[in-house]
């Protein structure tokens, strides 16, 4: 065991775990966020994605003690869902959810990769959105709310 500090969406969070334990346990069971998602935990579906300095990061093959001290962004920390932030909102308005599930690993895969690739082409986004599975295929309403979202990045 060992503790550890993390900054998680703008907090810093104490916690005593062994520092190989997954992130995404420490996120869900030890701090109680429920954004990020147990899905394949092989770090293959996208699920669980988290951003860590800037980085779109798979947070059930992350050990802990690799991202103490890193900044940690959770779907939770982007927006309120009395303000959300613009990619939610505009998957609010492409009614892009159907059961949720895959929606974190979309969301934080999409904002960490246009946040660092503001002029995207719709090729590469879509390459860039090729590893984060959706069981209920509603793959294009998320990729128009997506579109929309790049839209406004580099309006």
């Amino acid at each position: 065991m060992a503790i550890i500090k993390l900054n998680v969406n703008g907090r810093t969070h104490t916690v005593d775990v062994d520092p190989a334990t997954p992130l995404l346990y420490v996120l869900a069971d030890d701090l109680d966020f429920k954004a990020p998602k147990f899905g394949c935990g092989l770090g293959q579906c996208g699920a669980c994605t988290v951003i860590v300095k800037g980085r779109a990061v798979r947070s059930c093959i992350t050990p802990v003690n690799t991202v103490a001290g890193a900044d940690i962004t959770t779907l939770e920390g982007l927006g309120t869902i009395e303000k959300p932030h613009p990619l939610q909102q505009a998957f609010i308005d492409e009614q892009a959810v159907q059961c949720g599930f895959c929606v974190n690993g979309v969301i934080m895969t999409a904002k960490a990769f246009l946040d660092a690739n503001p002029k995207a082409n719709e090729k590469q986004i879509q390459q860039a959105m090729s590893n984060v599975l959706c069981r209920c295929h509603v793959h294009q309403r998320m990729m128009a709310a997506i579109r929309k979202y790049a839209k406004g990045v580099t309006a």
